[in-house]
């Protein structure tokens, strides 16, 4: 069955959204939306007045950053479901009711952008990221960085938020994943921003920072042994050379031949026990997700 637009809240962080906030207000409430709460990042300009005066709830963000926006508005939301949206235009409310569809057997619901309007470069990093996040996770998301999900709020606020700025969405979908959580998408529109963007490609390289943290912190085994596989570059390089020397001119390099071969199989060792690594924890998920659903199946109906 899918969610009613009674059992949610969008949550808006913003900072200095002037010129786009106004028009994504108007437009919320004109799809019937009326749980609408914007998190303001101590914006400068006219933000906050321009919302507070489409009679919307406004509250102050403690802290800095997307992350910190999105923690504070948890602890406002009183409903059953959050849909997270940027405050900047790019997304259309319209939208919204393709993740309420969806939302029945899943925990969070992403949109999946249009990338028409995505510029080239976040567009690259969104695919390694994305890719990263999948292999990592067993998942086979397409667009994890995008800026319109749907979340059950309890799982919400299970999230540790200790990422920041806008690596946000992805620790959240890593929270989902690895607590045996299911993750859905649905594609949705993505428009042109109004006002200065934010995001640069510095925020990229901090986001695909995030991402190696989380692999760190829920797979460490895995990103160890991945990093040690590293010494086989080397020691293919040094086999071939020394394979090279022998065969053409006769020389022998006995010395360096120990060290590729040694380099080689401390390297090829450590890519199997990663690959294993990975697939353990994927199957530790696919373990926590079935024991999930068992417990969600075993809840009385009313």
């Amino acid at each position: 069955m899918p969610v009613s637009k009674e059992e949610i809240t969008v949550l808006i962080p913003t900072l200095m959204e002037e010129e786009a906030i106004g028009l994504v207000l108007s437009e919320l409430k004109s799809e019937g939306y009326t749980n609408i709460l914007v998190v303001d990042g101590h914006s400068t300009d006219r933000t906050v007045e321009i919302a507070k005066s489409m009679g919307v709830e406004v509250t102050y963000q403690d802290g800095r950053g997307k992350a910190d926006a999105i923690k504070t508005g948890l602890r406002y939301v009183r409903t059953p479901y959050v849909v997270v949206m940027d405050g900047d235009y790019t997304y259309n409310p319209k939208d919204i009711e393709k993740l309420l569809e969806s939302m029945d057997e899943y925990d969070e619901v992403i949109g999946v952008r249009d990338r028409a309007n995505i510029p080239r470069v976040n567009r690259f990093g969104n695919l390694v990221i994305t890719w990263l996040f999948n292999l990592l996770f067993g998942t086979k998301l397409r667009d994890v960085c995008s800026g319109m999900y749907l979340l059950r709020t309890d799982v919400a606020r299970e999230v540790g938020f200790e990422s920041r700025g806008f690596s946000v969405e992805v620790e959240i979908a890593a929270h989902v994943a690895s607590t045996g959580g299911r993750i859905g998408e649905v594609e949705i529109s993505y428009r042109k921003r109004i006002g200065r963007p934010k995001l640069r490609k510095v925020h990229g390289l901090q986001i695909a920072t995030t991402a190696v943290r989380l692999m760190l912190k829920y797979n460490p085994t895995f990103f160890f042994f991945l990093a040690s596989s590293l010494a086989l570059i080397p020691g293919v390089v040094i086999i071939g050379y020394v394979a090279y020397k022998l065969l053409f001119y006769g020389v022998k390099h006995y010395v360096w031949a120990l060290l590729g071969v040694t380099a080689g199989g401390v390297g090829l060792i450590s890519l199997l026990i990663a690959i294993f690594a990975l697939y353990m924890k994927r199957f530790e998920y696919r373990v926590l997700r079935t024991l999930r659903e068992l417990k969600l199946d075993r809840r009385p109906r009313t």
